[in-house]
Parts: structure tokens; C-alpha cells; sequence
């Protein structure tokens, strides 16, 4: 791992200040069939992929997410662009949760947002929802920064050279991933409490 963690850094904010949404208007007005959603999406997403060849949608994904009622399925095999607001969040979800648990976050969304029987719509929900998202990009960076600088500072008994920063990158990743950790169980918890909720109203 003869990496500079330094220049690591400088790449993951630099990326992380690149970071967007596709805005509502962007989202064609007209329905969609199938493959060109999955052209849509991977056109306005393919900033987002780690390889080249990776698929931001597929069809059989479309499929699956509407037979385990995450997306509710097409009118006449056309999509709206309600139904591409909810695949975005699919997409953004599903790295970190369960298909089942991506279930219980939309529910609301799509039984109360989605035909546009509500006075706010699901483009007004998404649009509040990633500005939000968008301000929490530069504390992001320091909260990075803050990580960076602590795995710098470990290991400090070992000589400079190889082995130490290797160590030191390894801290960085550690101190990442717990952080991501934590985050993904207190999800998991909001969600559990929220399944109960709903199975003793049932």
C-alpha cells in the first residue's frame, strides 16, 4: 500500500465538492418506457460509478424493485417521473440497506406522494430532501479532514518509512468505516422502531 494518503485526501474532497443531484426539471415530463429510463439514469448518474462498466439500473433491477414493492409499477409498461424521483432514491439506498428496509423508508413516499393526490408533490419532497443533502457536503469535508488528521497521529512509536504509512492508511479506512457503521445501525434501529409502529397498528 505505497499510497500518499495525503493526495487520497485531496481526491476524496475534491470529489465530495463535485457532489450533486439531478434536479426535478432535468427529469424528462413525459412517461418513459423501460430502457429509457435506465439510459436516463445512467446518463445523469454516471459520475456516481466506481468502474466503467458498472450499471447505475437495469431492467431486471427495475423489475425486482416493483415485485418487492419498492416502486409501484408502470402505467401501460411507461414510467412517470414520479417513478424515476423513487428509483434516485433506490439507487443512493440501496449501498447501504436492505431491500426490505428501503421498503419501509419509501412506503410514506409512495402511498402518499406519488399519484399527486397530496398538495405537495413527490418533486417538491426529493427537491427539499437534496438540498438538505447538499449542505451537509462541506461539514462532511471537515468531518474527513478531522479523520485524516487523527490517523496521521497514530502509530507514533514506529519509525518513518514503509510499514508506518500503511498503518496510518489503514487507520484512515477504519476510522471511515466506523463512521459509516455507526451511521447504517442507527438507520437500522429508526427503521426497526418504524416497522413496530406500523405492525401494531395493524
Amino acid at each position: 500500500m505505497t499510497i500518499d494518503t495525503n493526495d487520497i485526501l485531496n481526491s476524496i474532497l475534491k470529489s465530495l465538492s463535485r457532489v450533486d443531484y439531478i434536479r426535478p426539471e432535468e427529469i424528462p415530463n413525459i412517461e418513459l418506457y423501460m430502457d429509457q429510463v435506465t439510459t436516463f439514469m445512467d446518463e445523469q448518474l454516471s459520475s456516481t460509478k466506481r468502474y466503467p462498466g458498472d450499471k447505475i439500473l437495469t431492467k431486471t433491477m427495475i423489475n425486482n424493485y416493483t415485485k418487492n414493492n419498492l416502486l409501484p409499477p408502470p402505467v401501460k409498461k411507461k414510467y412517470s417521473k414520479e417513478h424515476v424521483l423513487i428509483l434516485i432514491f433506490i439507487y443512493y439506498f440501496k449501498s447501504i440497506l436492505s431491500i426490505r428496509d428501503i421498503e419501509t423508508v419509501l412506503k410514506p413516499l409512495t402511498e402518499k406522494y406519488f399519484t399527486g393526490d397530496n398538495p405537495l408533490d413527490l418533486s417538491s419532497v426529493y427537491e427539499e430532501v437534496c438540498k438538505m443533502e447538499k449542505e451537509r457536503v462541506e461539514p462532511l469535508q471537515q468531518s474527513v479532514r478531522e479523520a485524516y488528521d487523527k490517523s496521521c497521529s497514530v502509530f507514533s512509536d514506529m519509525p518513518e518509512g514503509e510499514d508506518k504509512n500503511d498503518l496510518k492508511l489503514f487507520a484512515f479506512l477504519c476510522n471511515l468505516s466506523f463512521d459509516v457503521y455507526l451511521k447504517k445501525v442507527m438507520i437500522e434501529k429508526i427503521i426497526d422502531e418504524v416497522s413496530s409502529k406500523e405492525g401494531e397498528k395493524e
